[in-house]
């Protein structure tokens, strides 16, 4: 665009726009600071909740949503899994946790717990414990018993 004013006008007020955010991000004393205050948690929300408004309002045309609607309407089947089905996959889990080495397993799961607590690459040691027979809820239930589980501070 060779230096087109208007660019470089919009450019200029993203820039402004967005210094403003990090200027007061770090009056709270950082992004960290941020979050524990809600504040990021309110401006998402905030957000949101503006870009709805738009769209219900019609400043903001969505298609399909608010806008050249369609009239027919398709259904659509639901997935639905015969009883059965879930009983064998239960059957199948069940076997495949009888035919693993317990104490390899078990190891592969330490090893993660260990290496959480400190600053090891995880990556090699789930891939060995994946290996060992270790489903994702038992990696996962590894690393939540040393690092706890998120959970998001709500803020109104």
């Amino acid at each position: 665009m060779a230096g087109c004013y208007a660019i470089e006008s919009l450019t200029h007020q993203i820039e402004r726009e967005s210094r403003k955010y990090i200027d007061r991000i770090d009056e709270l004393g950082g992004a960290v600071s941020a979050i524990e205050q809600g504040f990021i948690q309110r401006e998402i929300q905030n957000s949101a909740y503006q870009y709805q408004l738009d769209i219900e309002q019609k400043r903001r045309i969505v298609v399909g949503q608010n806008d050249f609607q369609c009239d027919e309407t398709e259904t659509i089947p639901l997935l639905k899994i015969n009883p059965k089905e879930e009983q064998e996959q239960c059957q199948r889990l069940k076997k495949f946790r009888e035919i693993r080495n317990e104490a390899v397993w078990a190891q592969c799961l330490r090893n993660i717990e260990l290496a959480a607590r400190g600053n090891e690459n995880l990556v090699p040691l789930i891939l060995d414990a994946v290996k060992a027979g270790a489903t994702v809820g038992e990696i996962s239930d590894s690393l939540r018993s040393v690092w706890g589980e998120y959970s998001e501070t709500v803020t109104i």
